[in-house]
């Protein structure tokens, strides 16, 4: 009886479509929104709507009333139904519904929401049993034996991705962002319906010399704080009170995976460009780093070093200490040990490079001064206090690094300058 409904034979496509893939099925899986808009398309076929105008019915209106757990502990199901009807993400019946689907699909739990669906009648009845697979016996069968199958297959998904999900099935390229407090962070903001675009990051600014903000990209939380649907000014209330502190950002990029323009973002920036003429989508951090290959950990690039050794400079951590500082640690000859070096939003971290072991943690707030010798361009240096919880009682050590050229040197002490630089602890 399956050959008789067209989107049954079009499901069980989308099912060995995705299983074609191979591995866990993510949201970079070219066949998922497909498959998605598929499942949403059954669930809605044959609705029955309300006759006298009140809201216009969708499948979440009756996963929502689907009956809890029994004895009172909730199942697996309900609490996928429960986070979607509290996500603050979304505003929408159809944006609930997408999120409570997306959730059922990683939870493996939506051949039980329509089992359950087809024990509890009053549910049920929300379905035109001639026009509807999930009210029709014939199609319902057929319908949970391919869900059934899509229980066995496993899901990947970003949950926390779901701002978009009120408009499209199509998310976009999420990531996090966390910076060093600073008195100014260094970002124009435009509100366009609810949404919190860049339009500018200012030179020499926090934002600029993290690289990783870029005009055009959506600010959608700040330190946990959802922005969406946000009132004018919002995001800028919200960082004048967080004033001094770490801050994380949850952005949104304007690019997609593929390298384009992240389709649904098209009418808003229509109507950024109509508010702002000059406005350009930035394709990239004005001051990118460039030159020799470095080491590719978490993302993130890291940066080949010799640690050379450090030595106690005392109660002053000024950078003239430096040019005293780095012959003592050169005139021991101790043995200089390979080290990978991150510089951090936050911090400065060194891990032994043959193990990856963390050797030491700086955040910049302990960090009193950065550079080199003339003499050694090659070779920099930088100071910490040692007791930095006690600033007036406070001593500082001097560690030394060598890296393998000037330029990648002068591009380490420019980067660990402009975070301790920002911050609001000086020495």
């Amino acid at each position: 009886m399956a050959g008789k409904e067209p989107l049954l034979s079009a499901l069980k496509g989308g099912v060995l479509r995705l299983r074609e893939d191979g591995g866990p099925c993510t949201d970079t899986s070219p066949h998922l929104a497909s498959f998605c808009q598929l499942l949403e398309t059954i669930l809605r076929k044959g609705l029955r709507q309300p006759a006298w105008g009140f809201r216009r019915r969708d499948y979440w209106h009756w996963l929502e009333q689907l009956p809890t757990g029994d004895g009172g502990r909730p199942s697996p199901l309900s609490i996928s139904i429960q986070r979607a009807g509290r996500c603050r993400e979304v505003r929408t019946a159809q944006g609930r519904g997408r999120l409570c689907l997306r959730l059922a699909l990683q939870g493996k739990v939506l051949a039980a929401a329509v089992r359950q669906l087809e024990r509890t009648p009053r549910l049920l009845e929300f379905y035109d049993p001639v026009s509807s697979v999930l009210g029709n016996e014939d199609l319902l069968e057929p319908f949970l034996s391919l869900l059934l199958v899509v229980t066995e297959m496993d899901f990947s998904l970003d949950l926390e991705n779901c701002s978009f999900l009120d408009e499209s099935w199509l998310l976009p390229v999420r990531i996090t962002y966390e910076t060093v407090p600073c008195r100014a962070l260094g970002i124009v903001l435009r509100y366009v319906d609810g949404r919190v675009f860049v339009t500018e990051v200012l030179p020499e600014s926090q934002a600029e010399v993290d690289e990783v903000v870029l005009a055009g990209d959506i600010l959608d939380e700040i330190n946990g704080c959802s922005l969406r649907n946000a009132y004018s000014g919002q995001a800028g209330d919200m960082l004048q009170k967080l004033k001094g502190q770490p801050l994380s950002f949850r952005l949104l990029r304007w690019r997609w995976h593929d390298g384009e323009v992240y389709e649904p973002l098209l009418p808003y920036l229509k109507v950024l460009k109509e508010k702002e003429p000059h406005f350009q989508l930035q394709q990239g951090p004005r001051h990118r780093a460039e030159g020799e290959p470095r080491r590719l950990q978490g993302g993130r690039l890291l940066y080949n070093l010799q640690y050379l050794g450090q030595t106690s400079i005392g109660k002053y951590g000024g950078k003239e200490v430096l040019d005293w500082a780095i012959p003592a640690v050169l005139e021991k000859h101790s043995a200089a040990r390979e080290v990978l070096f991150d510089v951090k939003e936050a911090e400065v971290l060194v891990q032994e490079k043959a193990s990856s072991k963390l050797l030491c943690r700086y955040p910049y707030p302990t960090i009193s001064c950065v550079g080199c010798r003339v003499d050694r361009r090659n070779v920099f240096a930088f100071c910490v206090a040692t007791s930095p919880e006690n600033p007036g009682g406070s001593t500082f050590d001097c560690l030394v690094f060598a890296s393998s050229s000037e330029q990648e040197c002068e591009e380490i002490i420019r980067r660990i300058a402009a975070g301790f630089q920002h911050t609001e602890w000086f020495v």
